[in-house]
């Protein structure tokens, strides 16, 4: 659902979506079991990049609910399926942004009108991108800044899986048993 709370400026959520199933692209590549998940992300992301054609600034055409919960729901079982589901908060660092912006929004309103008798707000608006908005960034740099955000956490979660799979890899060396190979001489009897 968090894709869905991002899905409100032109590009953004399509170019978060694109930079994070690349992320996973590259994650499952370097991993060589998930071959077939390696080509259904990098499928993505050129469906993604299809689609940011038509949907850059001015959008001419919206992803709208039912595709931004579909693509939030497909990237959700790459991560499971690619068992790298623990770098999803981090791959998708914008979405999870968007996501607090509006549980903490939410609950504060609640809780100041139970406090105070009138509900008041944390943000200017919820999600995170309107409330830069409201502070007198264009759609464009807060659009900008976000995918720049993006592209920083999928760098770091690729590092992660990187440097998981370096100790997974060192952890399985030092647990196996060192082999010793005996070879017998004969001596000639001289």
């Amino acid at each position: 659902h968090a894709v869905n709370l991002t899905d409100g400026l032109d590009s953004l959520a399509g170019w978060n979506l694109t930079i994070a199933f690349a992320a996973y692209g590259v994650i499952t590549f370097l991993d060589q079991k998930f071959i077939n998940l390696m080509a259904f992300n990098f499928t993505m992301v050129g469906a993604c990049a299809a689609f940011l054609w038509f949907n850059a600034h001015p959008a001419q055409v919206f992803m709208g609910d039912l595709g931004s919960l579909a693509l939030g729901a497909v990237l959700a079982v790459i991560a499971l399926q690619s068992q790298q589901w623990l770098l999803l908060p981090i791959v998708g660092a914008v979405f999870v942004a968007e996501a607090l912006s509006v549980m903490i929004q939410v609950s504060y309103f609640k809780w100041t009108r139970r406090r105070f008798g009138e509900g008041r707000r944390f943000f200017k608006m919820s999600p995170l991108h309107n409330h830069f908005e409201l502070l007198g960034w264009s759609e464009t740099q807060v659009m900008q800044r976000f995918v720049l955000v993006g592209m920083v956490a999928a760098l770091i979660g690729i590092s992660l899986a990187l440097t998981l799979r370096d100790a997974d890899q060192s952890a399985t060396l030092q647990s196996q048993p060192a082999k010793v190979q005996m070879t017998t001489v004969q001596s000639s009897g001289q």
